[in-house]
């Protein structure tokens, strides 16, 4: 057991001053029943106090069952002692030793030997201090017990062991007591300090034991019964009051207590001035008593001597440990208070963030509350519950010019172990008015765009985070999401420096059209925001008074400054969406990118809603849900090609199979609307077969004509995930005859997320069938080098976004220079998508990627276009400045 069995703790010491009043009753009432009753009635309470402690000791964890044993042998000898007097007949106070005697006088060295446990089971040690305060006890005891105890005159026939062998006994267990309580662990100085006064009451009993050998009387009697039972309530005590050698102590305790050096010290003086009176009473001193007051009175000496050298070891170590405190703390970095429980400064360092303050002698003694400002006091509350909350609390204090100076506090702690400090608070501040500007410059940079000074994206969702917290209060908000048309035109014919340029005009016209607490923000190209308050109507209005303002022509200013640019026209759609209380920030955003791309579908430079746009949103996916069945049946699916360049081989190496949708009514539906369709409808399988029997048969007409070509197929993860994927190939490869490994299955990011052991095993197969394996859009969705490393990919295809800024941003660059290098270090040939420009053909060729596609080299074409594109292709093309990483690094 680990737990502390329960012990009768009040009922114990109760019972026993209830038996001592009972005792003492019978001693003085009836003198004469004290033989037999009296020693009677104190062996059997100690034989049950000795049962009581020896089923604990039974019940306790085994660090502390040796020490309830011990006492429990103890209580033992005393019982059987003390009813061996009672069968005698001998009472309280014998006039004789007898066999009694025996078993009471063994226990003294139970007691030794039980002390002695006690300080090694803790790991104490005995100091020579302690030994001295014992030895000064021990002397002065032996002198007063020698004063008190007739041995010379008048005790002639009395017993030696009764008169002289307990009380020196009980004096010796005093000072080993002493000793016991100075050396054991603080947590069980309790303990030892009633062992100190079970001892004392022990040398009161035998003491008085020694004085009615000599002089029996029944007053005596009462004094031994009830120092007896005080006794064995206050070893009780000592018992149930020690904690165990493993327990700690949270506060610091002194190495040597002071009490052995008062009770040695006290014993000195009484014993001196009990010498003193007797002499000046007539009383001779005896030769013994004087040699052994001298003794006490040198070993006394010697204890002051060695006080004098601790005082001065400590006062030294006191010294050095308050200078070195002095330098840590007044040449710390911050401010440290010392409050007490009322919040009144009691202590304030003279740190240097603390030279502009009130000085330490007008802070001490006022409330710290006093010399904040105002509007701070709540600051200073939460600074004050340390561990409360992980954000500083900051607020400002007065300084010697009046002034307010702003202070953080950094740590807050409890004032645990410092001598007077109560249930304070330790308050450690930081002067943070130095470097506020500085951190104001970080957060502007932070929070807004580098080219035309608006808020960034970081600074808008903020806001729009702010602001939804407001509209769940009432407070109505909306979100304009604003887009150029025209714009890539003027950077494609122009260059990106007029772009640039076009990008601060638009901010400015934004800036002049909002009103007063809108806040306009570039959320990165040529897409800007404005975060407005307001209902609907309102926000439609000034949507529609912006897009009047950016209707108008942009002149392109002359290269070096001289002449008129040209002139390119511009304007912007807008959409319009309002912040609902329960959606995230985010999906406001979404809310208005619907209603963006509704505008640019209605013609461009118009306002749309999110209402607007979601009822056409939906109406179009419904009608494209409810058409698409009829597409595969009624031939409306066609497949187009796009080329892909090998830049060693200078040709056209491969093809990427693209289905369109011809609507009869929609008319060209691309792909990204009506695939995630088919996923959700379950004609995703049919769908796939139908393109891979179509492009399979395309292919072999190519081939056929000695046109040597790799053909990519986009390979749906739900395809996959049915199981069906691999017996569609291989009967689609059968049915047309071309070589597995002419065909090329595009599979998207997604399967990394389902990189179950079934589509890995999937994926292996159609490997061994000698297809070829591509991982689509590489870096658009859950990129993994993990899984990556798992599936059996042969090929990488960068996504597009990738390709579209590596001419002009450094860090696109870097990464794109990344992929190819982990596709070459994994085996992997790498294609980039989207390559548009020279420039990106070639970056990428000085990149060493080995594989291109995108509208340079070839826009979506039918089959029939095919030859006449693979033919004419201008491999000129590959022929531009091949600039490499570092030189974009340069440039940028």
């Amino acid at each position: 057991m680990t737990g502390r069995p329960p012990w009768p703790r009040a009922a114990v010491p109760a019972a026993l001053a209830g038996l001592a009043l009972v005792v003492a009753a019978q001693e003085l009432l009836r003198p004469a029943w004290t033989g037999h009753a009296a020693p009677a009635l104190l062996g059997l309470a100690t034989l049950v106090v000795g049962g009581l402690v020896l089923r604990q000791s039974a019940r306790s964890a085994p660090a502390l069952a040796s020490t309830w044993r011990g006492f429990a042998v103890i209580a033992g000898l005393l019982g059987v002692g003390q009813l061996a007097r009672a069968v005698a007949g001998q009472g309280m106070n014998p006039a004789s030793a007898g066999v009694a005697d025996l078993f009471l006088a063994a226990t003294g060295p139970v007691a030794i030997v039980v002390c002695v446990r006690l300080v090694r089971s803790t790991g104490g040690r005995i100091r020579h201090q302690v030994v001295l305060d014992a030895l000064v006890a021990l002397g002065a005891l032996a002198v007063l017990l020698e004063m008190l105890v007739p041995l010379t005159a008048g005790a002639g026939n009395t017993d030696l062991v009764l008169t002289v062998g307990y009380p020196i006994v009980s004096a010796l267990l005093c000072a080993v007591g002493l000793v016991t309580f100075s050396a054991v662990s603080a947590p069980r100085r309790p303990a030892a300090a009633w062992l100190l006064v079970c001892f004392g009451s022990l040398a009161i009993a035998m003491a008085a034991g020694a004085v009615a050998a000599g002089a029996p009387s029944p007053g005596l009697d009462v004094v031994t019964s009830t120092a007896y039972l005080a006794m064995l309530a206050t070893a009780a005590l000592a018992l149930v009051s020690d904690p165990g050698p493993r327990a700690r102590s949270e506060r610091p305790a002194a190495a040597v207590p002071l009490v052995g050096v008062v009770v040695s010290y006290c014993l000195v003086f009484g014993v001196v001035v009990l010498l003193l009176g007797g002499w000046a009473a007539g009383r001779p001193v005896v030769a013994v008593e004087a040699a052994t007051v001298a003794l006490v009175m040198v070993v006394t000496f010697a204890r002051t001597l060695v006080w004098a050298r601790d005082g001065a070891r400590l006062t030294r170590q006191v010294l050095r440990t308050e200078a070195y405190f002095r330098t840590l703390v007044h040449r710390s970095a911050d401010c440290t208070l010392l409050l007490d429980d009322a919040g009144q400064v009691t202590w304030v360092s003279s740190a240097d963030q603390a030279a502009d303050l009130l000085s330490p002698r007008e802070l001490e003694g006022r409330r710290l509350a006093d010399v904040v400002h105002p509007e701070d006091r709540d600051e200073l509350h939460r600074a004050l519950r340390y561990g409360a909350d992980d954000r500083p609390a900051v607020f400002r204090l007065r300084s010697r010019d009046g002034a307010w100076r702003r202070f953080e506090a950094v740590r807050t702690a409890s004032p645990a172990g410092l001598p007077g400090s109560g249930d304070g608070v330790v308050l450690h501040l930081r002067d943070v008015a130095g470097r506020r500007s500085t951190e104001l410059e970080l957060e502007r940079m932070a929070y807004t765009d580098y080219l035309t000074g608006l808020p960034n994206r970081a600074r808008f969702m903020a806001a729009l985070d702010a602001a939804r917290t407001r509209a769940a209060d009432g407070e109505t908000a909306c979100v304009l999401l604003i887009d150029l048309d025209g714009f890539k035109t003027v950077n494609d014919v122009a260059g990106h420096e007029a772009g640039d340029h076009l990008l601060c005009e638009v901010a400015d016209v934004l800036r002049d059209g909002a009103r007063e607490g809108d806040l306009v923000a570039r959320l990165g190209g040529d897409e800007f925001a404005l975060l407005v308050p307001g209902e609907p109507d309102e926000a439609t209005g000034l949507a529609e008074r912006l897009v009047a303002l950016l209707d108008r022509p942009f002149r392109v200013p002359a290269p070096g400054g001289v002449g008129l640019g040209p002139v390119f026209p511009v304007s912007g759609s807008i959409g319009v969406a309002r912040l609902q209380p329960g959606d995230e920030a985010a999906a406001a955003v979404r809310q208005a990118d619907l209603a963006l791309r509704a505008a640019k579908a209605a013609g461009k430079a118009c306002v749309r809603s999110s209402g607007q746009a979601l009822d056409s949103a939906m109406g179009r996916r419904a009608r494209l849900a409810r058409d698409l069945p009829a597409a595969l049946a009624q031939g409306q699916l066609r497949l187009v090609y796009q080329p892909v360049v090998g830049v060693s081989d200078r040709r056209i190496l491969g093809l990427e199979a693209l289905v369109r949708w011809e609507h009869p009514v929609l008319g060209t539906v691309a792909p990204d609307e009506f695939i995630s369709l088919a996923e959700d409808d379950g004609l995703i399988v049919p769908l796939q077969q139908w393109v891979l029997r179509a492009a399979l048969t395309d292919l072999s007409g190519l081939l056929a004509e000695g046109r040597e070509l790799q053909l990519g197929v986009n390979v749906s993860v739900r395809h996959l995930q049915a199981g069906c994927l691999a017996p569609d190939v291989a009967r689609a490869l059968a049915v047309t005859g071309v070589p597995p490994g002419n065909l090329v299955l595009e599979i998207t990011e997604s399967v990394m997320l389902d990189a179950q052991d079934r589509l890995e095993n999937d994926l292996t197969t159609l490997r061994e069938m000698g297809c070829v394996l591509a991982l689509d859009d590489f870096g658009r969705g859950y990129s993994s080098l993990a899984y990556l490393a798992r599936l059996p990919v042969d090929i990488l295809k960068m996504d597009r976004e990738f390709v579209a800024e590596i001419e002009r941003d450094h860090r696109g660059a870097a990464l794109v220079a990344g992929v190819i290098e982990i596709g070459r270090s994994m085996g992997m040939d790498v294609v980039a998508e989207g390559v548009e420009s020279v420039g990106q053909a070639g970056l990428l060729q000085g990149m060493a990627c080995r594989y291109l596609q995108g509208y340079l080299f070839g826009r979506p074409m039918t089959v029939e276009e095919l030859p006449a594109a693979i033919d004419s292709f201008d491999a000129g093309l590959l022929d531009g400045p091949r600039p490499t990483l570092m030189d974009t690094l340069s440039t940028s």
